[in-house]
């Protein structure tokens, strides 16, 4: 098909490839939300009277085979088509002529990318939460099987006071369920339809933003349109940002991890299959997908970065520079994805060695502990502390399994509250679940081949 822009002349192809660059590869993955997008806005024009009856049924039985050329990988995308929306369009028109002509009618190719962004970004924030509490999961299962294990807590990566392998997995357990709690609050800010907005400015056609709204599942209509524009970009930072969030906590994790099961330590051992060998050394097991964690967690963070360089000089109103923000967004979406879910296989296949743990605490361990022993008897805590310190070659070591037993305070290795985690993970499951089940019966409805979930 020709460009949604042909003028009369032949763009310079290397022209051509500069402006279109990646994004007809990338768009494969915007081609279902596109889809939902394109059928709201049929049924609008329907609405006002743009399409005819006939003409509306056949966009939309076109737009449903369209996406099932998509799921069975036979709705290619070229150079040439720029991008999904040229070759959906492309499609129609040849197949069904003037109808095909018709469905741009009020749409802009700015609002018409914001929605399908919009959408898509919608099912990732939900898809990524999914991730993100399978991993928090693996996390509450590990300690629960791990109560009463203890292990020596550290500061500045030195011994520093008893701890326990529950109270170290909890940590990045609530900390991953804070996140997904933020995330599904951006849920709520990309709840809002851009269609309708075109070029910022709107159209003259009577089009109902409210109906196409409705029709997408979104809460309401994205008012302003000029700030429907100008907030592309900024959306997708939002939602990179909270994906760099949970990559940050992984990386934390898989930090830990690699010390932990250094031979020196031998607090954990990882599960061999996923673990990969070195090309000279035979007996190598080398923690590969912990050290990629980290250097994931970086790149997520770039495209986080990306989008925000992208975007922070722009004018109001389109820019062209809005495009680069894409392939970011994606890329950065995937890998934040990946990483939970190769995480959660790590924590659910860790094997934790108790007897390794309990050596490690070491009776320096418990010099805090003696100086409690002494305020509770009386004493202040600064001479506590001092005459502790000065006589640590006299510091007894204890029973550690008793000794984390008798942390009471809400949270500590004693007072975990683990069924606290176990119900707030229940909850955040329930919410991420029941607005996977709308949207898809929203788009199963809207186009009959799209029957789940879109990312």
């Amino acid at each position: 098909m020709a460009k949604l822009w042909q003028k009369n002349y032949t763009l310079d192809s290397m022209m051509e490839h500069f402006t279109v660059r990646n994004d007809y590869i990338y768009d494969q993955e915007l081609v279902l939300s596109d889809l939902v997008g394109s059928s709201a806005h049929a049924k609008g024009l329907g609405r006002i009277g743009i399409l005819s009856p006939a003409e509306l049924a056949s966009l939309l039985e076109g737009l449903e085979e369209i996406a099932l050329l998509r799921k069975a990988g036979n709705f290619p995308i070229s150079l040439s088509d720029e991008d999904c929306h040229t070759a959906i369009e492309g499609y129609l028109t040849e197949k069904l002529g003037e109808a095909g002509k018709k469905i741009h009618t009020g749409r802009s190719r700015n609002d018409q990318v914001q929605t399908a962004l919009r959408i898509y970004m919608r099912e990732a924030v939900l898809k990524l939460s999914s991730a993100a509490l399978g991993f928090a999961r693996s996390l509450i299962g590990l300690a629960s099987a791990n109560v009463d294990v203890p292990m020596p807590g550290r500061t500045h990566m030195q011994i520093a006071m008893p701890s326990s392998v529950a109270l170290w997995a909890l940590s990045f357990a609530e900390e991953t369920e804070e996140e997904v709690s933020m995330l599904l609050d951006l849920y709520r800010v990309l709840d809002q339809s851009p269609l309708g907005s075109a070029a910022s400015y709107g159209v003259t056609l009577p089009l109902d933003r409210e109906y196409t709204s409705s029709l997408m599942g979104f809460a309401h209509v994205q008012n302003n349109v000029l700030y429907a524009n100008n907030s592309r970009g900024k959306f997708e930072a939002f939602f990179l940002d909270h994906a760099e969030y949970l990559a940050l906590t992984v990386s934390k994790l898989a930090q830990d991890l690699m010390i932990f099961t250094l031979p020196e330590f031998g607090y954990f051992s990882l599960p061999r299959e996923l673990c990969t060998g070195s090309s000279i050394m035979p007996q190598k097991k080398n923690p590969d997908g912990l050290e990629l964690a980290r250097s994931r967690t970086s790149l997520i963070s770039s495209c986080s970065m990306r989008v925000k360089s992208i975007i922070k000089a722009l004018p109001s109103g389109y820019n062209r520079d809005f495009q680069d923000t894409k392939e970011p967004l994606i890329e950065g979406f995937r890998s934040a994805e990946e990483l939970l879910l190769i995480m959660k296989e790590m924590i659910s296949r860790l094997e934790v060695h108790p007897d390794r743990l309990i050596a490690a605490c070491t009776s320096e361990l418990y010099a805090t502990d003696r100086v409690m022993e002494k305020v509770l008897a009386g004493g202040n805590f600064r001479d506590s502390y001092k005459d502790i310190g000065l006589n640590l070659d006299k510091v007894q070591g204890e029973d550690p399994v008793a000794s984390i037993r008798k942390r009471t305070s809400v949270g500590t290795a004693g007072n975990l509250c683990i069924d606290k985690d176990a119900e707030w993970l229940e909850r955040l499951e329930a919410e991420v679940e029941g607005r996977m089940d709308r949207l898809s019966s929203v788009y199963s409805s809207l186009v009959p081949g799209v029957v789940e979930v879109i990312p």
